[in-house]
């Protein structure tokens, strides 16, 4: 490679690079609010402290899905929108924003189905709650596993419509004309009801405790008003936000922000420190690392595919420095979690997913290093985007940051256990990922590459040795664990088998590779197998609902699961057809 050849491609790495620090960039003001500057404002919500913005993007995904919508030709970000909830929420009870995909559920309100998603607003919907929360009702008893199709989307549904109503009525009770309002009201016969309702339906506390106070001594507005009332002192950010709602109802951009300057002010005297948190959370959340990661990796991945056809010798290079650079990004991101959450890399399945995709492609950059011949990249770059895909999934049921649960609350455990055997997770992957590359490769390589064969099957060979000792002391660790938390160092339990298969299968590759069973093929075809069995250990119990690890159950990905399981079954089919089924027919290297 020349050196014209090397500069252009390290150049566009940092052109990836460049264009992920745009994402970090703040927006601009909406109409003249310094909406971003409300948004960094601390709140406490399922006992952790974040930033008001975290609320807002996790409450848009779980309703609409995405982060942002249109609505009368303009998008509307999630600050903006929870805002509107928030202190206008008869502008937001008309903005289009529940998703509902049931036909059952869209024939119940009323409405036709149309050929692409169906969205709602709360308007649409607000005729039919009650009959919506009577079908709720009736499912919710139902264990989750045990539901019909149309019982689970009435129970998603009415979450998602409580989630935006507790949300309307969190800072004043909708309807009502206001904080300032309710304020001077202190006293009065109905207050006391009204503050009852305010701390009922709060979905977030706002309100900073004194110095010196527990964590959990935030205060909703509900309780700050309801304190005031029976001869407590006024909660000094009572007043700034009266303002703030006040200002933004009235259209008031300049009271707005000089009331947020106020509000701040109470943060940094009562919780100092809060609201540098809360800045450094929102960065993350603006410059959605795992996001920009997934589109380098796409991105890689194509220039690489490019390559095969055209130029190899610059688009190579190219395809290596987009991955590495996506790879910068990915580590970036995983490094900003484990500081916000001050915990290791991996604590609930979201958290695993971009693990996984990470040790992946770190693997795969090595690999690439060793041996250039561009399946390190291709490997990598897809294993990193396939499980940012599924992590971008994952993260639409929530806070991906949640509080630990207290069976997983150790972080020596989940710094040793939890992270060694993910990355037991992510070389079988990375080994299966290789051997369906060479699969596909014998049916569409115009002609026989022995050396390159032959050094696609030592590398998954040497990944699957890293696999299998990183799995099995991660078994063992988790064994020490369970010994410690449950008294018992063995269980049978769903998970524990789990594992324990991987590292059993990985053996067997070995064992089968070393005897003389199987030769190239059959290894790369008990690699994708390896798939196979690592994604039903990873996802399967957790779909399963039984065991002591069984507190993440899900069962929205079974179809996926399947689907993905059928593709390998098919992939090692492909990889197994005979020599006579090939471009190149080199039988002698089977």
């Amino acid at each position: 490679m020349t050196f014209v050849q090397k500069y252009l491609a390290w150049g566009a790495g940092v052109l990836a690079l460049l264009v992920a620090l745009i994402f970090a960039l703040p927006g601009g003001k909406a109409r003249g609010f310094d909406v971003n500057g409300f948004a960094t404002l601390p709140i406490l919500e399922g006992g952790r402290v974040k930033p008001l913005d975290s609320v807002a993007r996790n409450s848009l995904l779980v309703i609409h899905s995405r982060q942002g919508f249109r609505h009368e030709g303009r998008m509307v970000g999630p600050d903006e929108w929870i805002l509107d909830v928030m202190f206008r929420p008869q502008v937001a009870d008309q903005q289009a924003i529940f998703v509902i995909d049931d036909p059952d559920v869209i024939g119940l309100i009323g409405a036709k189905q149309t050929k692409n998603r169906n969205y709602f607003s709360f308007a649409d919907l607000s005729s039919h709650l009650e009959e919506v929360q009577k079908q709720a009702m009736a499912a919710q008893p139902i264990a989750a596993q045990k539901r019909t199709r149309f019982q689970s989307a009435i129970v998603n549904l009415f979450d998602r419509v409580y989630l935006y109503y507790k949300l309307r009525n969190t800072l004043q009770l909708s309807g009502s004309p206001g904080l300032g309002w309710e304020i001077q009201s202190l006293g009065t016969p109905d207050a006391t009801l009204r503050h009852q309702d305010l701390i009922q339906l709060a979905q977030f506390r706002i309100l900073p405790p004194p110095a010196g106070a527990g964590p959990d001594a935030w205060q909703s507005v509900g309780q700050a008003l309801s304190a005031a009332s029976t001869g407590g002192a006024m909660h000094p950010g009572l007043v700034p936000l009266a303002k703030l709602n006040a200002a933004y109802i009235t259209n008031d951009p300049a009271s707005f922000n000089q009331a947020l300057d106020e509000m701040k002010g109470v943060v940094t005297t009562l919780k100092p420190g809060a609201l540098s948190h809360a800045s450094n959370e929102i960065l993350f959340n603006r410059a959605q690392p795992f996001f920009v990661g997934l589109s380098i990796y796409f991105v890689a991945f194509l220039v690489l595919c490019v390559s095969w056809i055209w130029k190899p010798g610059l688009l190579q290079p190219t395809a290596y420095a987009l991955l590495f650079a996506g790879a910068i990004v990915h580590t970036l991101g995983l490094a900003a979690r484990i500081i916000l959450q001050g915990r290791p890399p991996v604590t609930n399945l979201y958290s695993s997913a971009v693990f996984v995709g990470w040790g992946a492609v770190i693997l795969g950059l090595i690999v690439e290093r060793m041996y250039r011949k561009g399946f390190g990249t291709a490997v990598a770059a897809a294993a990193g985007f396939a499980s940012l895909i599924v992590a971008q999934n994952l993260g639409t049921e929530g806070d991906t940051m949640e509080m630990m649960r207290a069976v997983l609350d150790s972080n020596f455990w989940l710094a040793t256990h939890v992270v060694t055997i993910t990355i037991g997770y992510s070389g079988t992957f990375l080994a299966g990922a290789i051997a369906i590359g060479y699969a596909l490769r014998k049916h569409i390589a115009a002609k026989a590459d022995p050396e390159t064969d032959k050094a696609l099957v030592d590398m998954a060979y040497g990944i699957i040795c890293f696999a299998l000792f990183f799995s099995f002391v991660g078994t063992v660790l988790g064994g020490i664990w369970a010994d410690q938390s449950w008294g018992r160092f063995w269980g049978w339990d769903p998970k524990e088998n789990g594992a324990l298969l991987i590292v059993l299968w990985n053996a067997i590759i070995l064992h089968a590779r070393w005897a003389g069973y199987v030769r190239e093929r059959g290894t790369m075809v008990m690699a994708i197998f390896g798939n196979v069995i690592t994604a039903c250990s990873w996802f399967g119990v957790n779909m399963l609902g039984v065991g002591l690890h069984s507190y993440g159950f899900m069962d929205q990905a079974f179809w996926a699961l399947t689907g993905f399981i059928a593709s390998q079954l098919l992939l090692m089919a492909i990889c197994y057809a005979p020599a006579r089924f090939w471009i190149t027919k080199p039988g002698a290297h089977t």
